[in-house]
């Protein structure tokens, strides 16, 4: 490695405290999205009894009474950190409505007149078991111009209520919230960390964010949750971050999710009302939102077949259901702001406009369950919504005649490199991006990239000090010399001893070329089994043996670990990369097949009999250094 190399190998590590990582020698297993009872669409749907406690219970691997089916379940593995992430929007509304009407505030008659007959017809649906459809029938309309600003056109109704002033009840709902977290907090052994999800969909596209803190009680309940009632911009929760981390003593980071259904608003080329994008927004939205979730109940959203046509595992866990009324199933659209590798290849792309890349983000998965129950685990999966624990209910549709419990993903889970398990060593982690996604598998996984790293022959002990001295880490950026040959990468990945074997280990690789023009490559860098690439670089599947009655399969085919140090072989200084590793499993039983054969069916509706559960690395951007 050259002098010049080296320095600039040194000046990534001249960061902050909080982002200094060579200690981060702990891997932690969290959910940073749970929806309990509080969140208008969880009581609707039928959780009358599992609020924040249940949930940080439940995490930590205590038995519960389901609130639908009323069967004692449980999680295999516990957590080791979660979040409390109710919508900020009527936060504990819908409950305090079906138990009383002493918490409304005065309306006027004809107002009043309409809250309470309103108020009746929501109660007599919970209470029959079909107050979902009250959610249903009130989704979002499709724009009038589906090219413009999904906020302010004429269709769009940002949330309002017939509730009246409702402040007090989310005050409570919140400080119930806090509490909750501060019950379970437990340094050192489960992190109960603080957050909200602000909820926005003008017009049906998804915008949601989850905004977490590392803060206790005495910081946050000095603001109330920033919901899209107050606005649907992402920019407006920014600058409410940045007003309210001061006046609090606060700090957050928010976490965009469920891109895939966003109709390209999430990673789009220009804001979402149309104007440039400038320097303020780029370092907002890199200062607030370095993570994204990327792998959810509502599917996957790292790529997609029609972007990535080259990828034989692009088409993983789709899900193709725009949040709007009357839409179909040629409704939806893959759109390149959609999913995070187009998008990431995109922020090369606005770098080069700009001079910053508006979307330097990490990768993590969580779950997106409105039960309360953090359920990932394919042979375990209690659904999205409450009604969906039982089998013979997952066939019935939610929206529009189009999604079934049968279309959710059981799956993800945010993988935390830390240096101990708190809320300020995760949310450290987040924010320097030494994160991950899997698939609800627990596939441990190192990612490091450096100049010459021969010396390096795996990634424990004094070994991986040593990787934290001469590299950086999945997250990191490395500046090389313009002529500098391909750094080294280093992948260390063990299996879940729990789950199946793994089957290869992937680089994926994205880049501006010098002709200005967007690329991507998958290379296969490992494998189990004595297959070999062919002349396209691609790998034939693996045989698996599984016992497709019962889901059981042989623990002992796919590889345990491996350990890989890779040159890009197409590797031009003069280009601006990402790499990331994509780890896949032998294929294994998916959630709706196990209730197909429980129900006696051949298969459940359309859905896959096997899913290949896979993890995600963070990214490494790899640029030269700019000659004065």
């Amino acid at each position: 490695m050259n002098i010049r190399v080296a320095c600039c190998l040194a000046a990534a590590f001249l960061m902050p405290a909080a982002f200094a990582s060579e200690e981060a020698d702990q891997l932690l297993w969290g959910d940073t999205h749970v929806h309990t009872k509080l969140s208008f669409d969880s009581f609707l749907s039928g959780n009358l009894s599992i609020g924040p406690d249940e949930a940080f219970r439940w995490a930590q691997g205590e038995p519960l009474v389901h609130p639908y089916s009323k069967a004692r379940v449980q999680i295999n593995r516990p957590l080791d950190f979660m979040v409390v992430a109710d919508h900020a929007e009527f936060m504990g509304v819908i409950e305090t409505a079906y138990k009383s009407d002493e918490h409304y505030q005065e309306l006027g008659f004809w107002a009043s007149v309409k809250r309470w007959l309103l108020t009746r017809i929501l109660r007599y649906k919970i209470s029959a078991g079909t107050g979902h459809e009250i959610e249903s029938d009130n989704q979002p309309k499709p724009p009038k111009n589906p090219q413009g600003d999904p906020v302010t056109d004429l269709n769009n109704e940002p949330p309002s209520g017939f509730f009246g002033d409702t402040e007090h009840i989310e005050t409570t709902a919140w400080k119930q919230i806090v509490d909750a977290a501060e019950k379970h907090n437990q340094p050192g052994k489960f992190s109960a960390i603080i957050g909200w999800e602000w909820s926005s969909t003008p017009s049906g596209n998804n915008l949601h964010r989850v905004v977490i803190t590392p803060n206790g009680a005495s910081e946050a309940l000095r603001y109330l949750p920033f919901g899209s009632d107050q606005s649907q911009y992402p920019e407006d929760l920014w600058n409410w971050l940045d007003k309210t981390s001061k006046a609090s003593e606060s700090e957050f980071i928010a976490i965009p999710h469920n891109p895939n259904i966003s109709n390209g608003f999430m990673f789009p080329d220009r804001r979402i009302d149309g104007r440039e994008m400038d320097k303020l927004y780029i370092d907002q939205r890199r200062r607030w939102e370095p993570v994204i979730e990327m792998t959810q109940f509502k599917g996957d959203s790292e790529t997609h077949p029609v972007l990535s046509p080259d990828d034989v595992f692009a088409d993983f866990e789709r899900y193709n259901f725009i949040i709007q009324q009357g839409a179909d199933d040629s409704s939806y659209k893959a759109k390149a702001g959609s999913f995070a590798r187009p998008a990431l290849k995109r922020g090369l792309e606005l770098e080069q406009r700009y001079g910053a890349n508006p979307f330097k983000f990490g990768f993590i998965g969580s779950s997106d369950t409105h039960t309360g129950l953090s359920s990932t685990e394919e042979n375990n999966f209690h659904g999205k919504m409450v009604r969906d624990s039982i089998p013979e209910n997952k066939a019935d549709t939610r929206i529009d005649g189009r999604v079934s419990g049968w279309s959710m993903s059981a799956q993800g889970l945010a993988a935390v490199w830390a240096s101990e398990n708190s809320r300020q060593a995760i949310f450290d982690a987040f924010r320097r991006r030494e994160v991950y996604a899997t698939t609800g598998t627990r596939i441990q996984l190192r990612f490091f990239a450096g100049g010459d790293l021969s010396s390096i022959k795996n990634l424990n002990g004094t070994e991986l000090k040593q990787a934290y001295r001469l590299a950086v880490p999945m997250g990191g950026d490395l500046l090389l010399d313009s002529d500098s040959s391909s750094p080294d990468f280093l992948v260390q990945v063990k299996r879940d001893e729990q789950s199946i074997g793994l089957d290869r280990v992937q680089i994926v690789k994205g880049w501006l070329d010098e002709q200005g023009s967007l690329q991507e490559k998958v290379f296969n860098i490992a494998w189990h089994g004595d297959r070999a690439l062919d002349k396209k670089g691609r790998l034939a599947a693996a045989k698996v043996d599984i016992d497709l009655r019962t889901g059981r399969f042989n623990h002992e085919q796919g590889a345990r670990q491996f350990f890989v140090k890779w040159k890009d072989p197409e590797f031009n200084p003069k280009e601006k990369a990402f790499y990331y590793i994509r780890v896949l499993e032998l294929p294994t039983m998916r959630h709706s097949q196990y209730d197909a054969i429980a129900l006696g069916l051949n298969k459940a509706n359309d859905e896959p009999v096997l899913i290949q559960e896979r993890a995600y690395s963070s990214p490494i951007w790899v640029s030269s250094v700019v000659e004065e």
